[in-house]
């Protein structure tokens, strides 16, 4: 065992919508501009708030979860992308409140996170309402196991100098913690929100100012010095080998990934591994292209393609040719809204879209989550993705689902034990060398997943698979 330093810190909260995430792009953006390079990680399956976080710090946000990844590969991974990024500080946010979870231990939450990499935790605390009070909800963060150590507080939607007085007076005395921080109530510095969640930066029209004011208020309201000693707070971490970056395979095949607008949630984690089982990635623009270029594979996230259906639906070329590769045999990993794509329609408030037609299927959107929250999927059947009896452990989060019981004659990969999927109960449908499916997998759960899509996409290259 080797143990290597790291300065890190985990920004959380008591519950969420705390402003953790304000705070957090703040903190990123405020040490950047002062040329300190800051590696972030959110905790749990997020894709929205690490393209926040890239944008706050210039660098990659990677997804430390250790649910889907057991503990030990979560720390492993948490110091490779950390040396992957050749950065100096390390800042982790933490998702929901500090020790919420689904274990009564409370491994799974961002305070067993916290406690897996020894990290510091600066608490963001929301004032409203309250005033002595907030030190008994502060004093209960530190008790509750998983205990970590708590290292600072900040006070945000302050209503008055009054009310923070008491608010800091209270922490520092019952706590024997110091407030580090203390940010006007200011409705102007809330992140716009949509059914799942935060709009993208993409969508955000306003993200730089809304990142630029965030880092002036925490400089401006918060000991800026005072937060950055926290990082050094840090111990050296124990890891069980050599964690050097896998550097990128010798190029095998050229898979397409789908990237903008909506299919723009992907794990780095996912897209690096693809790098070092040997792809070259082609980043596709759908809105800007009107046929595919040379590929052997192509990868379609998920994102938000019901805000796009007429362009989705009107590039009619695309979604043909699309057709045509996967009849050829062109292996495809498609997860949500790249599921949604290929079905024959959606329909959502009133309208109807004729999409890529690939899967006989239609789609709809409902009011309330179709599937939310993580999955438990046992592989029905091998296939060139999975073998058979395998155990998979991913996350879902749609609003959508298929008209219906569904055609006959889908063939799935997965039964699914925890979560919904497709009927509630089945889930990844197998099509010539296509895999579409409600589950968003990250590689760090599944090892094997992007050596078997780069072997897919090397045998549809020279012949081996699907052509005729």
């Amino acid at each position: 065992m080797q143990t290597v330093s790291i300065p890190r810190l985990m920004i959380s909260a008591a519950w969420k919508s705390s402003g953790k995430t304000t705070v957090s792009l703040g903190i990123l953006r405020h040490f950047a501009g002062i040329g300190d390079a800051v590696a972030s990680f959110k905790k749990g399956p997020d894709f929205i708030d690490p393209m926040w976080h890239r944008r706050a710090s210039g660098r990659e946000c990677y997804n430390l979860d250790t649910w889907m990844f057991g503990a030990v590969p979560c720390r492993e991974r948490f110091v490779d992308a950390f040396r992957r990024t050749g950065s100096e500080l390390a800042l982790i946010e933490g998702n929901h409140g500090l020790h919420d979870g689904m274990d009564i231990d409370g491994s799974d939450s961002s305070a067993g996170l916290a406690e897996l990499l020894q990290a510091p935790v600066l608490l963001v605390v929301d004032s409203r309402r309250t005033n002595r009070g907030v030190a008994a909800q502060v004093l209960g963060m530190q008790a509750m196991p998983p205990r970590v150590r708590i290292a600072g507080v900040v006070l945000n939607q302050v209503a008055s100098l009054r009310q923070e007085a008491k608010q800091k007076t209270a922490i520092e005395t019952f706590c024997r913690l110091p407030v580090l921080g203390a940010i006007p109530a200011d409705d102007s510095l809330k992140l716009p929100e949509r059914h799942l969640g935060l709009t993208t930066v993409d969508e955000a029209h306003d993200a730089e100012a809304f990142i630029t004011a965030s880092a002036e208020m925490v400089a401006r309201h918060c000991d800026m010095p005072a937060i950055r000693d926290l990082f050094d707070l840090a111990p050296a971490l124990p890891v069980a080998g050599k964690t050097a970056p896998s550097p990128p395979g010798a190029t095998r095949a050229r898979i397409g990934v789908f990237r903008d607008a909506a299919f723009c949630f992907y794990y780095p984690d996912n897209l690096d591994a693809l790098r070092s089982s040997g792809a070259e990635l082609i980043f596709i623009d759908t809105f800007s292209i009107t046929s595919l270029p040379e590929i052997d594979g192509l990868y379609i996230g998920g994102g938000f393609p019901e805000s796009f259906f007429g362009q989705l639906s009107a590039s009619t070329g695309l979604n043909r040719e699309v057709r045509e590769r996967i009849e050829e045999g062109m292996p495809v990993w498609a997860e949500c809204g790249g599921l949604i794509y290929l079905c024959r329609s959606a329909s959502r408030d009133g309208m109807r879209w004729p999409l890529a037609g690939v899967l006989p299927c239609d789609i709809t959107y409902r009011r309330r989550p179709a599937g939310c929250g993580y999955m438990e999927l046992v592989s029905r059947t091998s296939s060139a993705w999975f073998d058979g009896g395998a155990r998979i452990r991913a996350h879902e989060f749609h609003y959508s689902a298929p008209e219906g019981p569904g055609p006959d004659g889908f063939r799935y990969q997965f039964d699914v034990t925890r979560g919904s999927g497709m009927t509630g109960h089945e889930d990844g449908v197998l099509y010539r060398n296509l895999f579409a499916s409600y589950a968003h997998l990250h590689a760090g759960a599944n090892p094997e997943w992007a050596e078997r899509f780069v072997t897919l996409a090397a045998s549809f290259r020279s012949g081996g698979v699907g052509r005729s």
